[in-house]
């Protein structure tokens, strides 16, 4: 099995596999995690006041399991294969007929594609199972961000200790680069936070995109940040000048920061060393 794993093209094909698999538990935490933060603040808020919550259904990660939206219809295992079920079912419920949105197979084709690009590029070894994880949480914050505009601290916090714990070895850089890299993401933002409301009397971005540069950092080191930073403001400024003049999205609606920043902490992963050298070399 050791020597099978160690075969470039078989440890890439397995992770695929697998990341089609965990982008399918994605789908999950991208649609449940949210649901379940508000219902605890909800839980909190009762307390506070002195109200006693109502008995409520069982409700995480597990429980209870998957339905339809629209006819409370379980979903079963045929109907859970990752993307082969939606072609299967033409994208319909097996039971109502009515549509299956797109993006639960997107996001298993996406993180199975990165998986095993991921295994490609690092090869059998410790990187490699650092970049999954760094990946698949990269893509739950991403959809997540998207969809509520909330980065969770379940996933940030974790993220940013396990960085710093895959760098006690040097996995990805030196741990002093990754303590100063954790340190230097959260107040980069931070600042440019309390600077924009100084200015203006507006908060610009969130506290959770200061948790998620700084767990890039932690991940990858300081010196991907600038890199970082650029990457995601560049995307992040053409998509929401893209949105304002084709999509008729008004200019007071907030856009999400964490999307960008997530999809430049991976471009960084992958071409971080490599990018940050040739701007270098052009400045």
């Amino acid at each position: 099995m050791l020597e099978l794993l160690q075969d470039p093209l078989a440890f890439a094909t397995l992770a695929t596999l697998l990341g089609l698999f965990v982008g399918s538990f994605l789908n999950v935490v991208i649609h449940r995690l949210p649901k379940m933060m508000e219902r605890d603040w909800h839980a909190q808020a009762a307390e506070l006041r002195g109200e006693a919550t109502p008995a409520a259904e069982r409700f995480n990660l597990a429980t209870p399991r998957s339905r339809c939206p629209h006819c409370g219809h379980q979903i079963g295992a045929f109907e859970n294969i990752p993307v082969v079920s939606y072609v299967l079912l033409r994208g319909r419920c097996r039971h109502c007929g009515a549509g299956i949105s797109k993006r639960y197979p997107i996001v298993e084709a996406f993180t199975a594609a990165l998986s095993g690009y991921a295994a490609w590029h690092f090869g059998f070894g410790l990187a490699a199972l650092g970049a999954l994880l760094f990946i698949w949480a990269m893509v739950a914050l991403a959809f997540i961000d998207l969809d509520t505009q909330l980065l969770p601290d379940d996933i940030t916090l974790p993220l940013l200790w396990l960085g710093l714990a895959f760098n006690l070895g040097g996995t990805y850089t030196e741990l002093s680069s990754a303590v100063v890299g954790a340190m230097a993401g959260y107040l980069a933002l931070w600042s440019v936070f309390w600077l924009f409301k100084l200015v203006t009397g507006k908060e610009g971005m969130g506290y959770g995109d200061f948790k998620l540069l700084g767990a890039i950092g932690a991940w990858l080191g300081w010196q991907v940040l600038p890199l970082t930073i650029l990457l995601s403001s560049l995307v992040g400024a053409l998509v929401g000048i893209a949105l304002i003049l084709f999509a008729r999205h008004g200019r007071n609606v907030p856009i999400p920061f964490g999307p960008y920043l997530a999809a430049a902490g991976v471009i960084a992963l992958f071409w971080g060393e490599t990018l940050t050298t040739r701007y270098l070399g052009l400045l």
